[in-house]
């Protein structure tokens, strides 16, 4: 089978991110590391390895939106983009989305209980946007397609870590394309973005992600590659691992709210004294999952305040 991995630097935390070559009807690249010099180096550096130049790349297929995969799709000029719809939102960059973007984040901290002082941290709720690549998708894919000119590899959405998240699944072969859905070392973080249509609202990105976990317990996979790090070959064992994980986490929540009521904001400083103030977005990404969860199960009960914010209890 035509794989070829290619490790790309990237400058955020999280450390180096997997691009990967599919040889078949088409000539595919799966993910494009972010828009940073050292990153294009490595690109090319590793299509040359498999006697490639950026020019022959025929289609570039996003997992998901983020920067360190979605940096370099305007580095191939030959090259056909395909990815979720919800890529779009980002690689475009409209004024009006940017608009309806801050507007979503400013009401969740509101409702979630952060100080009036705290809210700037609306403009950094947008991603190192320059080092997101900038042209649109030629063409969405979503579940149920196959990748084009590769028609053993099937498409699944797999959201939750993102709202534009996509995993490649090769039934013959057992393989997945996981981009950041799973990965070995680090469970991945569901984060809380703008919903693609927003009349639905908030997406619960835990239960999405949790949801998308599930339906991989189901299925016969004997590797993912995976976005970041090595490949993930006890598939099974690891997410029901996470699974129980995150269970426990919830239920350190319950027991924070045992007698009294909360907000998000509250419940954050608690849950993450020392990170908090650094990584405002991450951490009330993560308690808003918790809290998801708790109402899911009937295990707490939510007020909303006459000054918008909401309040949560043990039920």
């Amino acid at each position: 089978m035509g794989l070829h991995k290619i490790i790309i630097p990237t400058p955020f935390a999280v450390g180096d991110v997997n691009s990967y070559l599919i040889k078949g009807d088409a000539l595919t690249l799966i993910d494009a590391g972010p828009k940073t010099p050292e990153a294009w180096l490595a690109l090319k550096a590793g299509l040359k390895e498999a006697n490639v130049t950026p020019e022959d790349i025929e289609q570039v297929v996003l997992t998901h939106h983020h920067p360190d995969h979605a940096g370099w799709v305007d580095g191939f000029e030959n090259a056909k983009l395909y990815g979720h719809p919800y890529n779009d939102l980002w690689l475009r960059r409209d004024q009006a989305f940017f608009d309806y973007h801050d507007a979503f984040y400013l009401e969740r901290l509101q409702e979630e209980g952060v100080p009036e002082e705290l809210w700037f941290w609306v403009k950094k709720m947008k991603r190192p946007l320059n080092l997101l690549g900038d042209r649109p998708l030629d063409m969405t894919i979503n579940e149920g397609d196959v990748l084009p000119g590769h028609p053993e590899w099937g498409v699944m959405e797999t959201l939750g870590h993102a709202q534009s998240h996509l995993s490649f699944w090769n039934e013959e072969s057992r393989e997945m394309i996981g981009g950041d859905h799973v990965i070995a070392k680090v469970s991945s973080n569901p984060l809380i973005e703008p919903p693609f249509d927003p009349a639905e609202g908030r997406p619960k990105s835990l239960l999405q992600y949790n949801a998308s976990l599930g339906r991989l317990l189901k299925m016969p996979i004997d590797v993912i590659y995976s976005g970041h790090g090595e490949e993930v070959r006890n598939v099974h064992e690891l997410i029901t691992q996470r699974l129980e994980k995150q269970h426990l986490r919830a239920m350190k929540v319950l027991d924070l709210l045992d007698g009294r009521e909360g907000t998000v904001y509250d419940l954050t400083k608690q849950l993450f004294p020392h990170a908090y103030e650094k990584e405002l977005g991450l951490t009330l990404s993560e308690t808003i999952g918790q809290i998801d969860y708790l109402l899911e199960d009937g295990l707490i009960l939510e007020r909303l305040s006459d000054n918008g914010v909401f309040y949560y209890t043990k039920a």
